[in-house]
């Protein structure tokens, strides 16, 4: 048997196969209960409110959506490290509220209410990581 290193990997076929799978809303809210051992029926309402284009690369943040309007998630698939990825998701999340309220005047005296967000990174490289790990991004400044 001959193994061989494969130097060169399509990460964005990767990511795209991803949010193509999750970009249903059954499989995603599947996908969300899975994750956070919720029990998010069909009968809970799920809006994708993924941008479509974002900061970096003109790549567009992997999934986002609102369930039930109590709350925001952003799912981010990663197959490196990146110890950046509370910074990304702070800028993610300003856009998608963005989106989200743009038919609200931020100017005016009445309260606009958001949802809640909620960040979860799943991770499939090879470089050795905990299952679990709580990035903040108060913990990243100088």
């Amino acid at each position: 048997m001959v193994t061989q290193k494969v130097s060169k990997i399509n990460k964005a076929h990767k990511d795209s196969v991803f949010t193509l799978l999750f970009g249903d809303p059954e499989k995603l809210r599947g996908l969300y209960n899975a994750i956070t051992n919720s029990n998010y029926g069909p009968d809970t309402q799920i809006e994708i409110n993924t941008l479509n284009d974002a900061l970096y690369m003109n790549r567009i943040n992997d999934i986002s959506f609102t369930i039930g309007k109590e709350l925001v998630i952003l799912i981010e698939y990663q197959s490196t490290i990146n110890e950046n990825m509370p910074l990304r998701l702070l800028s993610y999340i300003a856009r998608i509220y963005e989106k989200i309220t743009s038919d609200k005047s931020i100017y005016k005296k009445t309260l606009i209410k958001i949802p809640r967000p909620q960040f979860i990174v799943l991770y499939n490289g090879t470089d050795p990581y905990p299952d679990k790990e709580i990035l903040k991004l108060s913990e990243k400044s100088n």
